[in-house]
């Protein structure tokens, strides 16, 4: 069991921003939870998978909903509901503690981002619990079905959730977890597009073989390869690349953007003009919440699961969706996927043919080093 500083906590934060593809939720966000916990004198507790006692009960607490702030006619609607005066993912856990009966031993992250893993973490450290060390996705995901826990099959249900005017909403005899995205998705959409869901309440050995073990500390390694870089003046993105097994793709500055929101997510491209080496190139990326796909000069380049993070190189620091401006110094990074989404199910669940491409996954990653070899060769 490792105690977290703060210091750890904040590079756990930037690693899972990072690695959060542009989705996740604002760092912003994730250091408010953080923060306000260490003012309560709580603590952050990170603990193996494999060091959790059998029998003790786990639980993933997330929110979901779009990124892109809703429009002023949107917003009216909600004006009479009052404020909860707690957050809504402690009202949800409270809640499911109340219709379980049980005491909950730790939390699981449901993804990697600035404020999801933040939630999860502090959810953990009010309850007096262990975070434990492993998620179910290795990065951000758009659906509760991009998950190890979907891709064996097991079931969210009951899942608790609540939003910020204290509105609580119990989820029980739910098939999988694809009618929980469709169900939670839409509490989301009639709550402010934002909603605290918990589901996955059950024994530790129900799910420690169908979760991504380390990826927490993975983020913390990452996190602070990202602050030494920038404590030494370094490129980040060169150090992150190779810190994560992954490459720089492509480094330019922001030409074009749109984003909309549409039946509870953020829907965007992103258009860059290339500089230095990738001079009169262009890169587009899509997204969905995250960043997806990524084109170079109209062609495929890179396709979920792959991770494609986006740096602002002017600000050295991680970009997430919709928060990009015209002329910003971006540099795109390419990092592996998890093992377990390049499995056959992973890709039925979370590969091109999610983005509508009709063509079967390539590792970018392993593409690149064979091209760099083979370039090397021919010199």
């Amino acid at each position: 069991m490792k105690t977290l500083t703060r210091v750890d906590l904040s590079d756990i934060l930037h690693g899972c921003a990072i690695l959060g593809t542009g989705g996740g939720g604002e760092l912003d966000e994730g250091f408010y939870y953080i923060d306000k916990a260490l003012a309560e004198g709580k603590t952050f507790k990170l603990v193996s998978v494999d060091d959790v006692p059998q029998g003790k009960k786990i639980c993933t607490p997330y929110m979901l909903g779009a990124l892109s702030p809703m429009t002023p006619e949107e917003e009216q609607q909600y004006t009479r509901l009052p404020k909860s005066s707690s957050s809504s993912i402690m009202t949800a856990f409270r809640r499911l503690e109340k219709y379980t009966g049980d005491e909950f031993y730790g939390t699981i992250c449901c993804e990697l981002g600035g404020s999801n893993t933040a939630i999860s973490f502090y959810v953990a450290a009010m309850a007096n619990g262990y975070i434990i060390d492993a998620d179910v996705a290795g990065r951000a995901v758009p659906e509760i079905t991009h998950s190890t826990y979907y891709f064996n099959n097991i079931p969210a249900a009951p899942i608790v959730t609540a939003n910020e005017f204290g509105e609580c909403f119990i989820c029980e005899n739910v098939i999988d977890d694809l009618r929980a995205e469709n169900v939670v998705r839409a509490l989301s959409m009639i709550s402010r597009n934002d909603i605290a869901a918990i589901d996955h309440a059950m024994p530790i050995e129900q799910v420690k073989d169908a979760v991504i073990k380390g990826t927490i500390s993975k983020s913390l390694e990452i996190g602070k390869a990202y602050r030494l870089a920038k404590e030494n003046n370094q490129d980040i993105a060169d150090a992150i690349a190779s810190h994560g097994g992954g490459y720089v793709a492509f480094r330019g500055s922001i030409a074009k953007y749109q984003f909309k929101t549409q039946d509870g997510f953020t829907l965007g491209d992103i258009f860059i003009d290339g500089t230095g080496q990738h001079l009169n190139d262009r890169y587009h990326i899509e997204v969905k919440n995250e960043n997806l796909v990524s084109r170079l000069n109209g062609v495929v380049d890179v396709t979920i699961p792959d991770l494609i993070c986006c740096l602002d190189m002017d600000s050295n620091s991680p970009i997430t969706n919709p928060n990009v401006s015209y002329g910003v110094n971006v540099a795109v990074i390419v990092l592996p996927a998890p093992k377990e989404f390049v499995t056959e199910k992973g890709l039925q669940a979370f590969g091109p043919a999610y983005v509508g491409i009709d063509a079967p996954y390539q590792a970018a990653v392993e593409r690149h080093f064979l091209q760099a070899t083979h370039f090397e060769n021919h010199d």
